[in-house]
């Protein structure tokens, strides 16, 4: 039973988060982490001439904050009480996933189509992608909704475990301050291009074993949706590099094949038109309902996950003591 005991925290922070989703009304780590970016960002474009070297630096002081606190107080909860530090540790692995606020977010975006809104689902879906949306179409919301769905898969809720399954909450603290900063200033624009070069590659390292295991275990998971497991495993073999990112085209061509659609192609950023590929075959029109079946595959992928981070979790363990 004590063998148990590390891998407590995920399972705890796993079902606090499909049960409530994110706090919005309590100090959240990722927040705080966003705050310490913005607030770093103005002194390193302030004092650095070479923002790639501030960008190092920026990433460094995050990543040292950010996974160093809770290290520290994780220590000294596990001092005071196990208990205690259990409960203390499976806070921080809750507040490091985001499924249900993934669902929830996007089910906006369905719910909003369900009643003719076009306009909310815009607004809805704005609040979840990067991309201009102001120009996008019906069928153009609903493909970004299922892409950002399937890219954060992996991003928002298999990595992070993946990261706790090695380095329990200290390893998710450190995974999501580097992907926090990839969200912030990974952009490839003159703005961010200089100080954003390092967080992007570093985060490209650190989800890429992740996001193809996510692309492997979402296939596997397919038969149970009866989704296509067989079209997701070709178009995930053909179209798996087509985006600018090594890893975002993982699961989104896994998605694409699934359910038979095809996502990508061109999108207005800030106002550029950004020319990408396509992702998929276009075997019909994409539909409200796709945006209910990628949610329902990326919970039972993150549910599998779970399950092999527990066992990952119990074996390293085992071979510390």
């Amino acid at each position: 039973m004590n063998y148990l005991i590390p891998a407590l925290p995920l399972i705890t922070g796993f079902v606090l988060d499909a049960v409530f989703g994110d706090p919005y009304t309590i100090p959240h780590p990722v927040r705080l982490m966003g705050k310490l970016i913005a607030f770093l960002e103005k002194y390193i474009r302030k004092y650095f001439q070479n923002l790639r070297l501030g960008g190092a630096v920026l990433a460094m002081i995050v990543i040292l904050c950010s996974a160093g606190i809770p290290a520290v107080l994780l220590y000294f909860c596990y001092q005071i009480n196990i208990i205690f530090g259990i409960l203390t540790e499976s806070i921080f692995c809750y507040y490091m996933l985001a499924a249900r606020c993934l669902c929830d977010e996007s089910m906006k975006v369905y719910r909003a189509f369900q009643n003719h809104d076009t306009e909310s689902a815009r607004k809805s879906v704005s609040m979840i992608v990067g991309r201009d949306t102001a120009v996008l179409d019906v069928a153009g919301i609903i493909r970004a909704t299922v892409e950002t769905i399937a890219e954060n898969t992996s991003d928002g809720v298999t990595a992070p475990l993946f990261w706790m399954a090695l380095g329990g909450a200290v390893g998710g603290c450190f995974y999501k301050a580097v992907n926090t900063m990839d969200s912030m200033l990974g952009y490839q624009n003159e703005t961010y291009i200089n100080i954003g070069r390092f967080p992007a590659k570093f985060d490209d390292v650190l989800n890429y074993i992740p996001s193809r295991f996510t692309a492997l275990l979402m296939i596997a998971v397919c038969p149970l949706l009866k989704l296509d497991s067989k079209n997701a495993f070709h178009i995930w073999k053909r179209d798996r590099r087509k985006h600018a990112s090594p890893n975002s085209a993982q699961t989104e061509s896994v998605c694409a094949g699934a359910l038979h659609v095809r996502l990508a192609g061109d999108a207005y950023y800030f106002g550029e038109l950004h020319h990408k590929e396509y992702i998929g075959e276009d075997d019909r029109p994409v539909e409200n309902e796709d945006i209910r079946r990628t949610n329902q595959l990326m919970y039972l992928t993150a549910l599998l996950m779970l399950i092999i981070a527990v066992i990952i979790r119990i074996l390293i363990f085992r071979r510390l003591v």
